[in-house]
């Protein structure tokens, strides 16, 4: 070390050192710079701009060595081989050449660190070929010693700053130009130490030798160049960082238009944060700036964060508040930096919003009980338990009788009332414990151990059946309660609901305000029951269906007036079907309007092959009465049948004037104006008024079989036939008594002035040829 303080002291001209020093740095920052703007163009510019980089490297070492051996003083007379000097330039920029470029584009540590050791040996040859070129009038011998402590020195500051140089952190980056200078000054000058000069008068310089004086302007022209590229290396830098200013200001800008929080980050260091950000936070924006990201997500690290997919972390407040987040990582380029943009949104009224999604989803929105799709959740759990444990369970279907009756007289709001108050009574007498259900309109379901179905159903019928006094309104309902037993009645959701709603449909067929509980029979019944709706639908496309009539005679001579139409269904495998199995069904799933239609056109082309004077009789059902076009569908047919309207007899129940009366009396009104009669059935079996007969155009009143049966003894019945034809007869209509089946029942009508019978004693209903031949009979009469 004395030696080479001794040789930089004694055997430089300083002022020519401190130039030398001042060429390295100048050279070295513009090579820097120079390669800093290569790697901020694209394209052939960038191709140009590495090249002119690579020289400048390449003749900043030469012009420094070259300075440096101008101010060596060896005490003799001095000179440069041109040929050799020239090579130590050529050799330098080709072997720097190759330690950019295998540098270039690499973040690895070892490779880097091969790039400088390659960068060392380039100006190791450049410093000992420029060594080799300098020619002295005497002998030169090396310390070979001081040769390697200057290699074993530089070369591995050489690859330091070459590490150093490729880092992400700036402050590492910066330390790469000194280490260079470090190691350019130990070669040089460890390398001149080395160098040991013998006069001896009898060496001669060489003619083509070039003296000092020649050489010292090559390397100021280099030298004046080297400051060329360093102004404009620093005009590229100090344009690079005004491009950056300008980017980083853009981009906050930007930021701070993001509904969404945005930290601008280097090396895990807040640089910028937008509003957003700080307003979630809970501080300025200046606070954040300098605090490390993790200290506000501890739980994500920046390396962790996706840069292609959301994630969901965890932000902290600076009051110590937890929020939920999505997280969202780009790298985007400021200048010539890499910067980490990591985007933050709140998640606090998204989860928010889910969950009221999900109890929209999962709960009824009226009773704020379970909803049809979280019950069968529960259910199908319950189910699967019971599967794997083999522990019982029971289901309860539960359906308002009387409900519809509520909602018809009261309205709806009145109905939806209701149900909350039978949503509040159930849930009381359940208990919290119980899964509770509302499935739509007036169902409800429960789920209960099986030991306390029967206590549950009996208390919901006693609970639901107190009276409800709502808006100064008393209403009364029932509840009809069907019970399954899970898995015994079903050991999956659907069959184990089937099995109950069969249960509550038996119960409500019952009479309501019961409960029942499932049995296999009930299965069989409503397989039978859905094959004879399948067998129903088909039958009417198929023509299964026939009218027969029964006679109406005067009690007293036994002339024939006319005849009910009664339809009949002549199943191809069953045979006759009673019309009680088929009628009720063919009104419950809504056949019974064009099947009363057929029976209609049907029996008004049959009467008119009858005698002129009788009459055919056709009953209407309910369903049909509410129709509005019914008049003039009946008028329709007649006028395709060609029967006159006084030939025609419509007969309605007492039940059908109960609903819709409007409608009735117009349709009604319209249908006698067209000289059809209309009858009352089974008048006395329902709700009789007297109204009715006064307010609607009947012209015959029926009276049911049931009075019939037991007269004369009977004197009770004796009374209301009586009673009846009496009314009958002051309101100017005729009586038909039906189910006249002995000879003292006709005698006693006789007695009584009724107007009309049928019945078995004068013949049970027949088909219709038989009918239109018992009609043409000569004396057209029964005796």
């Amino acid at each position: 070390m004395e030696t080479i303080y001794s040789c930089l002291r004694d055997a430089h001209d300083q002022d020519l050192l401190w130039i030398a020093a001042l060429v390295c740095v100048t050279g070295v920052y513009a090579s820097i710079s120079l390669a800093r703007h290569a790697s901020r163009v694209e394209g052939n510019s960038r191709k140009a701009w590495a090249a002119v980089a690579i020289v400048s490297s390449a003749c900043t070492a030469w012009a420094t060595h070259m300075v440096g051996l101008l101010a060596f003083q060896p005490g003799m007379q001095a000179g440069f081989d041109p040929l050799l000097t020239l090579m130590s330039l050529l050799l330098t920029i080709i072997g720097i050449s190759a330690s950019m470029g295998t540098a270039i584009g690499s973040r690895n540590r070892l490779r880097r660190a091969g790039a400088g050791l390659l960068l060392g040996l380039s100006i190791a040859l450049l410093h000992y070929l420029g060594q080799a070129a300098y020619l002295v009038t005497g002998r030169v011998t090396w310390n070979v010693q001081l040769v390697a402590l200057s290699l074993a020195w530089s070369l591995p500051l050489f690859a330091a700053a070459m590490v150093l140089s490729g880092d992400k952190r700036n402050s590492l980056r910066h330390l790469a130009g000194p280490l260079i200078l470090s190691a350019i000054a130990l070669l040089h000058f460890a390398g001149m130490a080395a160098l040991e000069l013998t006069f001896d008068p009898r060496i001669s310089l060489p003619e083509s030798a070039l003296p000092p004086d020649v050489v010292a302007p090559i390397v100021a022209a280099v030298c004046a160049a080297l400051v060329v590229l360093a102004f404009m290396g620093l005009r590229f830098a100090l344009a690079a960082r005004a491009q950056a200013i300008r980017d980083r200001s853009r981009l906050k800008q930007l930021a701070d238009l993001a509904v969404e929080g945005l930290a601008i980050c280097r090396d895990g260091t807040i640089d910028a944060v937008n509003g957003s950000l700080a307003t979630l936070v809970g501080c300025s924006q200046q606070d954040l700036k300098g605090r490390t990201l993790s200290s506000l997500l501890p739980d994500t690290p920046l390396s962790k964060l996706s840069e292609h997919q959301e994630q969901d972390g965890e932000l902290f407040t600076n009051d110590g508040t937890r929020v939920p987040v999505r997280l969202l990582r780009k790298i985007v380029k400021i200048g010539n930096v890499d910067q980490t943009v990591v985007a933050i949104r709140d998640q606090r009224e998204r989860l928010r919003t889910e969950q009221r999604m999900r109890t929209l989803a999962f709960t009824d929105a009226l009773t704020g009980l379970a909803n049809r799709l979280q019950f069968n959740q529960i259910l199908s759990a319950n189910c699967e338990k019971a599967n794997a444990t083999e522990e019982r369970f029971a289901l309860l279907l539960l359906d308002l009788d009387r409900f519809k009756f509520v909602n018809d007289t009261f309205g709806h709001a009145m109905g939806d009332e209701l149900l909350k108050r039978v949503a509040r009574r159930l849930s009381a007498c359940c208990g919290s414990t119980t899964s509770i259900a509302r499935l739509g309109g007036d169902e409800f379901a429960i789920i209960v151990d099986e030991e306390l179905a029967q206590d549950t159903a009996e208390t919901i019928i006693d609970v639901l059946g107190r009276p409800y006094l709502i808006d100064g309104s008393i209403m009364d309902i029932a509840a009809s309660v069907g019970i399954a037993i899970g898995p015994a009645d079903g050991s999956n959701p659907s069959v184990l609901s089937r099995s109950a709603d069969l249960a509550l449909y038996t119960a409500k067929h019952a009479g309501g305000s019961v409960y029942r509980r499932f049995e296999r029979e009930m299965r069989e019944r409503a397989q039978a029951r859905r094959q004879l709706e399948l067998d129903l639908r088909r039958a009417l496309v198929r023509e299964e269906f026939e009218v027969h009539y029964q006679p109406q005679v005067d009690p007293g001579d036994g002339r024939f007036q006319g005849a009910e139409a009664l339809v009949r269904w002549r199943h191809p495998e069953r045979g006759m079907v009673p019309p009680a199995d088929f009628i009720p069904l063919a009104e419950e799933i809504g056949l019974i309007s064009p099947l009363g239609e057929w029976v209609l056109r049907t029996a008004c082309e049959q009467a008119t092959g009858w005698p002129s004077h009788l009459t055919v009789a056709v009953n209407l059902s309910p369903v049909q009465l509410r129709d509005s076009a019914l008049a003039a569908r009946v008028m329709q047919i007649l006028q395709d049948t060609g029967l006159p309207g006084s030939r025609l007899e419509l007969e309605i129940t007492e039940t059908a004037l109960l609903q819709d009366e409007e409608t009735t009396y117009n349709t009604l009104h319209a249908l006698r104006a067209m000289g059809i009669r209309i009858s009352m059935d089974d008048f006395g079996t329902g709700y009789s008024s007297l109204s009715y007969l006064r307010r609607f155009p009947f012209s015959k009143i029926k009276i049911d079989r049931s009075f019939v049966r037991q007269v004369p003894e009977d004197q009770e019945s004796v009374a209301i036939i009586q009673a009846l034809t009496s009314l009958a007869a002051k309101l100017n209509m005729t009586v038909t008594v039906e189910g006249v089946e002995t000879a003292e029942q006709r005698a006693f009508t006789v007695s009584e002035g009724c107007n009309q019978i049928q019945g078995y004693l004068i013949s049970r209903p027949i088909e219709s040829v038989s009918i239109r031949a018992l009609f043409n009979e000569p004396l057209q009469s029964v005796a």
